[in-house]
């Protein structure tokens, strides 16, 4: 399936913006669903968003209306635009493959060093 690298995160304030990436270095359609997580320091990680093959998405109730994820699977690559965040949306971004049978994550997946995001007060 290849690996996943996660980018773009940074330091922002409240109510600014990123957009993070997913780059695969395999074909990101064999994924089938992907997602991102997130990991905040003493913390369990936890699903922000996920999308299927057909383009359908879902959504933390916590980000629902301030985060859109979307896929590219020509450029193998995954989106999480994020718009007016704020200091609890301070964690480690991780992409990954979606089940349901593992809804925060499959522990038993490889994961990537993610990306940190930080929103300052």
């Amino acid at each position: 399936q290849g690996r996943l690298v996660e980018s773009g995160g940074g330091l922002v304030q409240a109510g600014g913006s990123l957009r993070l990436s997913c780059v695969s270095s395999g074909l990101m359609i064999n994924f089938g669903a992907l997602a991102w997580y997130r990991q905040a320091p003493g913390k369990q990680r936890e699903l922000v968003a996920f999308i299927v093959k057909s383009g359908a998405t879902n959504y933390a109730d916590s980000v629902k209306g301030r985060f859109t994820i979307s896929r590219n699977n020509a450029r193998n690559t995954l989106y999480l635009q994020m718009n007016s965040l704020k200091p609890e949306d301070t964690a480690v971004y991780y992409c990954n493959r979606f089940s349901p049978l593992a809804i925060n994550g499959d522990p038993r997946d490889s994961w990537g060093q993610g990306t940190q995001v930080t929103v300052s007060s």
